[in-house]
């Protein structure tokens, strides 16, 4: 009598002995039942690694949706106070991008007052003169009877002659005055909307100062406990970048409750990769513990059916994937917590090359 394999049982090399025999093939290829097959030294053109993995124990994570924010403290918005038209500062308009210092002028504002009450100051200017000029001669005059008349009454006329003037040059500068836009921080332009000639109105949003090197990443949960369970916290897909501990708000915005971490370069010096408004995804990390088995973050890939998988290798030139299921621990690692066991020999390395052969 032949022999018949019970269903779900495996050969040596991982095969299924209660599917049919497929046929050989020599070879990069897919086989039907899913696996794939690939040749010793294509193994070792494609650069495959596989590894035994044994199961431990790994805090617990969480993933949050988040994005980059500007920090209060070191970013400011240019607006005028009055409408006006704008004109160049002494070294032109800054454009997106350009460095600037706190307190540098980044343009004008000429303010132009409607024509009545343009016509009403030049009048009470003309007035001005007219009440200095007479001021100026009865000074003159009281300084040569100096001695014939008392000396109170000489240096009542100089104190008006003073307010006059003083009065004439405030109402003569309100004319033709402009007011300087000036950099509120110092750090790069991130946003410019301002031309020669541009005419604006008061409380316009001109520009904008942000220093690159200090920004924020806002995450969100819908959990009002996570921020007492959560740890230390990354970004998924973004190297070079640690993230420190603000705090969390204590009402909900939205229905979740924002989160705050400063995000800070790993070297001292180098540029953040990041920009104002990127969505990014915070992982944090939990004080709880969960027991995995901890693999490298490429060697967890999707196959057609936009699922998580591994590779086992099963044979000495034969690969199958195994739907998985992970969290990730940091930005290069994940634990996978079912679906894989400690004798598994798992890809770590070259795992997309080997889901793309067809």
């Amino acid at each position: 009598m032949p022999a018949l394999a019970a269903p779900g049982a495996h050969g040596p090399n991982g095969e299924h002995l209660d599917a049919p025999a497929a046929a050989r093939v020599d070879g990069l290829a897919r086989l039907p039942d899913g696996s794939v097959q690939v040749p010793m030294l294509a193994q070792r053109r494609l650069g495959i690694r596989t590894q035994l993995t044994p199961e431990s124990e790994a805090a617990a994570t969480v993933e949050l949706p988040g994005r980059v924010v500007v920090d209060p403290n070191a970013s400011g918005r240019v607006q005028a106070i009055h409408g006006g038209r704008i004109e160049a500062g002494p070294r032109g308009l800054p454009v997106a991008g350009q460095a600037v210092r706190q307190g540098d002028v980044l343009a004008y504002v000429a303010h132009h007052a409607d024509p009545y009450a343009q016509a009403n100051q030049q009048a009470q200017l003309a007035e001005l003169r007219s009440s200095r000029d007479l001021a100026a001669q009865r000074v003159q005059r009281l300084q040569g009877l100096e001695g014939t008349v008392p000396r109170k009454d000489i240096e009542a006329a100089r104190a008006e002659l003073q307010s006059l003037t003083a009065r004439e040059k405030s109402i003569g500068a309100s004319l033709g005055t402009r007011e300087p836009l000036r950099a509120p921080v110092s750090g790069v332009i991130a946003r410019a909307d301002a031309t020669i000639g541009q005419v604006v109105e008061a409380r316009d949003v001109l520009f904008e100062v942000i220093d690159p090197a200090r920004v924020l990443v806002e995450a969100t949960t819908a959990d009002p406990t996570l921020p007492h369970r959560a740890g230390d916290a990354h970004l998924q897909g973004v190297e070079g970048v640690r993230l420190q501990w603000i705090g969390a708000a204590r009402s909900l915005r939205d229905g979740v409750l924002p989160m705050t971490y400063r995000a800070v370069a790993q070297a001292p010096g180098a540029a953040l990769p990041l920009a104002i408004g990127q969505p990014v995804t915070v992982v944090a990390t939990l004080k709880e513990r969960i027991r995995g088995l901890v693999l490298p973050a490429q060697a967890v890939v999707r196959n057609s059916a936009n699922e998580p998988i591994v590779w086992i290798k099963s044979g000495a030139e034969r690969y199958i994937p195994q739907p998985v299921q992970y969290r990730a621990l940091d930005a290069t690692t994940v634990v996978v917590t079912q679906g894989l066991g400690a004798d598994n020999r798992v890809v770590v390395q070259g795992a997309p090359l080997i889901a793309q052969i067809r």
